[in-house]
């Protein structure tokens, strides 16, 4: 029987940053042209960090019954190291997804958004798939796109949109800054993850690139989240504020560039996680003074 402290690492609090960024920089976005609000935005809060833990415990329960969590470094594994029972960690999965519909429904109905509610499914449809089902898209290698898409572009100008029924340049450009540093976190899990995931034909991109191609992918996301905030910066000047968010990047950077490898790698995913919301927090700020 796995203890409270055991399911909340199996959450991944680490990840979390990738669903409170885009929320930050979205109602940052709004602010932008006069037209915030805050409740609209925790409600988006509460929708994206619940998708999060969701698709952090369908993670757990597809990759333990598969077997492919056995010889991992990193966080808790509830069903690979058999904390808990695959039936619980699925159910945890369905209640974290479920609760993040409620929520997600309450948004689309005040702010009567009601195109939200397919994109809503199929945000739930690919946090199962990512690891769940026949043919899940993370062991294809496209893990990092599709974070990009959805904790991105959808999360970022999703509650940009919910807000202000509009979308607007800066909003965009952020998401993609959002979304590259998305990528970015899941690239340093899965590069950390690489050995072990090419034991087990776990195809993810860092297994298909190669370490180093990896490395240096983490790299050029890092570099597209700070061009988008310079892009920004075309409309809204402040949005400069985001460039001093690359202080955070050079521990992570460091770690990469020694060639580190397994457990050594886990203070990359951390700072990668702290650099994304140092990031948003800035941006936020910078698109909305003014």
């Amino acid at each position: 029987m796995a203890s409270l402290m055991e399911w909340v690492e199996g959450a991944r609090p680490r990840t979390l940053p990738a669903a409170i960024s885009p929320v930050l920089v979205g109602t940052g976005a709004a602010a932008a042209i006069g037209d915030s609000d805050v409740g609209y935005g925790l409600l988006a809060l509460a929708v994206a960090l619940l998708l999060q833990i969701g698709v952090n415990y369908a993670n757990d329960y597809s990759d333990g019954i598969r077997g492919t969590d056995q010889a991992r470094v990193g966080p808790v594994r509830l069903v690979g190291q058999g904390l808990a029972a695959p039936s619980s960690v699925k159910a945890a999965a369905y209640l974290s997804f479920f609760s993040a519909a409620v929520f997600g429904l309450a948004l689309v109905a005040i702010s009567q958004t009601w195109i939200f509610i397919p994109i809503g499914l199929a945000c739930i449809v690919a946090a199962w798939r990512y690891t769940g089902g026949s043919n899940p898209y993370g062991y294809r290698g496209l893990g990092e796109v599709m974070v990009f898409i959805f904790f991105g572009l959808v999360a970022t100008l999703g509650t940009l949109y919910t807000q202000t029924l509009t979308l607007t340049i800066p909003g965009l450009l952020g998401a993609v800054g959002v979304g590259a540093l998305a990528s970015a976190i899941l690239v340093a899990n899965n590069l950390r993850d690489r050995p072990g995931d090419a034991a087990t034909a776990k195809n993810t991109l860092a297994v298909r690139l190669g370490d180093a191609r990896t490395r240096r992918l983490w790299i050029v996301l890092v570099a597209v989240s700070l061009l988008a905030a310079a892009g920004c910066a075309l409309w809204r000047p402040w949005s400069l504020l985001a460039l001093a968010s690359a202080g955070l990047a050079l521990g992570p950077l460091r770690t990469l560039r020694s060639g580190a490898t397994g457990p050594a790698l886990i203070p990359v995913l951390a700072g990668t996680g702290k650099l994304q919301l140092g990031y948003a927090v800035l941006l936020a700020a910078g698109l909305a003074l003014g």
